[in-house]
């Protein structure tokens, strides 16, 4: 008998009636509903940059191309905080409460918080210090440079804000309970919709800062889900509460063991993202920058679509390898990638068949519409085996098995900007470049699949 097989072994006593759910309930209907209201809270995580890009593009041309040139590294630190490491931790509750381990899921809360704060330290200073060579790096210049740099240094300064954010969020998602984050931060996005406009184009005694503004509405959101989220915590409502203990190393490695590895998937997508970019910019100029930065931004929406299925996953998985339920935590994986595949796969495809409807919503440059079009009905049709990939990248963070979705991730690095400058080098054409960018998204999705079903997450390391 495989390990996938393995009959359910007894529950111990010590599990929640939330938890007991999790390990007994039907999968399909249970992840459905799980997902709805975390889905819910990334896209409305998400909408705050689009957002702010609606309004910031209403400045010009310049303002919408440094936004381009920001948009990676934040989010890279969305995607690292909330699901790389925010995964590692979601997976480390998980796993304790289905262990029945309930003193070790409370340890965990303090261990989070010290490692994003410190995380998120980190980045504002690397930011804030080498900011303009990172974006000159990325092809900027000029006025789009400024306005980069404007924007950038007010964001980074806050970004410890949203470390601890998603810290606190992934600590209730790793109970299972996806509600109380997304209603935190969906009513904090409809406080954002009046704020981000008065900073940037000020009204009476509040002065037009420009595109720092933007930057300075969405420090103050994450200022106020830290206050929320903290607060529902320290109250004692949360299945995992916080308590003052004696640091322990094993908890801390416990996080970083999968939060640092799946921070290394997330690299790779931001940094292929971001010397994409840099190639366009290379290539063509400002206008075409402006529209494969707005296109791009459409696959990014989709990290954050996947991710709300991603939690629950993480949950699952998590806790029901850690009650012993292997064949349950594969059944979960499976119909995931399945919904998430599905989902992605109609964004791709709408965006493919009609390119300019999400990109009139930024712009209405000539070759801004042209180079984004090209993006879009290239790479579109490809999005379903991106979501297909990262649903399982996620289930593994809950199985605590890292070493393919890192491998794939590599493998999408490589053939998207080895495969992508040398077909640009060679051709002089967006279009190839653009074709080996969704070549890329095919092989790492099918790539995490075949190892997943072959039972990657029970066979012991060499």
């Amino acid at each position: 008998m495989s390990a996938v097989d393995a009959p359910t072994t007894a529950m111990p006593p010590a599990h929640s009636a939330r938890t007991l759910r999790l390990l007994q309930d039907p999968v399909l209907p249970m992840l459905l509903r799980m997902a709805w209201p975390n889905i819910l809270i990334m896209l409305a995580q998400s909408a705050t940059g689009l957002i702010e890009t609606w309004w910031i593009s209403r400045l010009g041309t310049d303002a919408l191309a440094g936004m381009a040139l920001v948009f990676p590294p934040v989010m890279l630190m969305q995607m690292i905080s909330a699901g790389a490491m925010g995964g590692g931790i979601s997976s480390a509750v998980a796993r304790a409460l289905g262990a029945g381990r309930r003193i070790e899921a409370d340890a965990i809360v303090l261990h989070a918080i010290l490692i994003n704060l410190a995380l998120g330290l980190f980045f504002s200073i690397v930011m804030l210090a080498f900011g303009r060579p990172i974006y000159q790096a990325l092809g900027g210049t000029g006025g789009e440079l400024d306005a980069a740099l404007a924007y950038s240094d007010v964001v980074f300064a806050g970004t410890a804000l949203l470390w601890i954010m998603n810290g606190l969020a992934s600590v209730i998602r790793g109970t299972g309970n996806m509600l109380v984050p997304a209603l935190v931060i969906c009513v904090g996005v409809a406080l954002l919709v009046p704020l981000s406009p008065l900073l940037i184009f000020g009204y009476g005694p509040v002065p037009a800062l420009g595109i720092a503004g933007g930057g300075a509405a969405l420090v103050l959101f994450y200022l106020g889900g830290v206050l929320v989220l903290g607060w529902y915590i320290l109250s004692g409502r949360n299945v995992v509460r916080f308590a003052w203990i004696r640091l322990r190393w094993a908890i801390f490695a416990d996080i970083l063991r999968i939060g640092a590895v799946g921070s290394i998937t997330s690299l790779f997508t931001n940094v292929t993202i971001a010397l994409s970019t840099a190639m366009v910019a290379a290539h063509a100029g400002v206008d075409a920058v402006a529209g494969f930065g707005t296109a791009a931004r459409l696959e990014y929406l989709l990290i954050p679509l996947v991710f709300g299925l991603g939690a629950p996953l993480v949950a699952l998985v998590g806790t029901n390898i850690g009650a012993d339920q292997p064949g349950r935590a594969m059944r979960v994986a499976m119909i995931g990638g399945g919904i998430a595949f599905a989902m992605t796969e109609a964004v791709g495809l709408a965006a493919a068949l009609w390119p300019a409807a999400w990109l009139g919503l930024f712009t209405t440059a000539p070759g801004a519409i042209e180079t984004g079009s090209q993006y879009l009905r290239y790479v579109g049709p490809t999005y379903g085996f991106f979501g297909l990939g990262l649903a399982l990248y996620f289930a593994s963070q809950g199985a605590g098995r890292l070493l393919w979705p890192v491998t794939a991730g590599f493998v999408r690095f490589a053939i998207a900007l080895g495969g992508g400058w040398l077909v640009l080098r060679l051709s002089g054409s967006l279009q190839a470049l653009f074709a080996a960018l969704g070549l890329a998204l095919v092989v790492y999705g099918m790539m995490l699949l075949a190892a997943v079903r072959s039972g990657a997450w029970f066979r012991k390391p060499a």
